[in-house]
């Protein structure tokens, strides 16, 4: 709740929390283009022009000629008509739409209040890594789609990992701007900065896992659980292939390695809430943080055994928003 009656203040307030809606909500697409396999449909970058979708008919023709040339046509979707092809333009025109909107509504508002509130410029120059971040994330969307146009059907899921941490990073940087001009009130007990550490690292290492899967489409391989089609390691992969770096791209290994840091997860959650309860600590950041988690894993359960159906999938990817931001109000709160 915005409480503020500062109008500067007010005003930061309502921009950040505007910002991770519409951070949010692109995320959201993002994931569901990336589900609709949408992402290499419009194969050129298109800074300034692509505002407007293609009016004509000669206009969808020539899109559609140019993804006719890409290896995901001629290998995959050679048989896709125009009416197929214009459902996975526009999940990727909006995707951009809306990153352009971004871009905008990340620096318009900073520069009104720089110009406007010059007493407060030292404190408005922090906003601005925000609006470099946005930039920086649009060219990392372009040098992710280029790397499916010439010699894969697919885009690298290194590229892909490394887009979507971009996208929870600066997430997380307005959600941690917000919080901070919030005045969330501060533990009295603090958990030890060693284990909180490692868990949101724990996090974050999981999220790229998640990347990886679904860059390598690898939650279609094993869809069992606690098991892996009757096997506690992948069937595929030997004890080697556990601890090689080569097996970032194995999928196979991927998935085990997501499961296995879900349950170390788990049993961290465990703990906080032992701490929790004997300290006496805030019980809305430890409801909001057991439901996270919780909800999270049953999220990744339901989407393995449904086959990654697309609702599902989409789900669990936003799922670690709801996580990302919960263990960050811990760590804000412990500091």
């Amino acid at each position: 709740m915005i409480v503020n009656t500062d109008p500067f203040k007010r005003f930061i307030e309502i921009w950040l929390y505007t910002m991770f809606i519409l951070i949010f909500l692109i995320v959201a697409v993002g994931g569901l283009t990336r589900l609709t396999d949408s992402g290499l449909s419009i194969t050129e970058w298109e800074l300034f022009k692509g505002v407007l979708p293609p009016l004509s008919d000669d206009k969808w023709i020539f899109y559609f000629d140019e993804y006719k040339k890409i290896p995901e046509y001629t290998e995959i979707n050679y048989n896709m008509t125009l009416s197929e092809f214009k459902v996975i333009y526009y999940w990727e025109y909006g995707h951009r739409i809306l990153a352009r909107l971004i871009g905008l509504f990340s620096i318009v508002p900073l520069i009104y209040l720089f110009l406007k509130y010059k007493n407060e410029r030292k404190n408005i120059y922090k906003y601005f890594l925000i609006f470099i971040l946005i930039c920086f994330q649009g060219f990392l969307g372009w040098f992710m789609v280029k790397s499916g146009l010439v010699n894969n059907t697919d885009v690298s899921h290194y590229r892909l990992a490394l887009h979507l941490s971009v996208a929870l990073l600066i997430i997380s940087l307005v959600y941690w701007f917000l919080i901070s001009n919030l005045n969330i009130k501060k533990f009295l007990f603090k958990i030890p900065n060693r284990v909180l550490n490692i868990f949101l690292i724990l996090i974050v290492i999981q999220i790229i896992f998640g990347a990886f899967l679904a860059g390598l489409d690898g939650g279609l391989l094993y869809n069992t659980w606690p098991d892996m089609n009757g096997f506690v390691v992948p069937s595929d992969v030997s004890f080697k292939d556990l601890f090689s770096l080569d097996s970032t791209n194995n999928p196979s290994v991927i998935q085990f390695y997501h499961r296995k840091i879900a349950y170390v997860i788990f049993l961290f959650l465990i703990y906080f809430n032992y701490l929790f309860l004997k300290k006496g600590m805030d019980y809305k950041i430890f409801i909001i943080l057991n439901l996270a988690i919780l909800f999270q894993i049953a999220l990744g359960i339901i989407t393995l055994l449904s086959g990654v159906k697309i609702s599902f999938a989409s789900l669990h990817q936003l799922g670690s928003i709801l996580v990302l931001t919960s263990v960050i109000t811990l760590v804000y709160k412990n500091n």
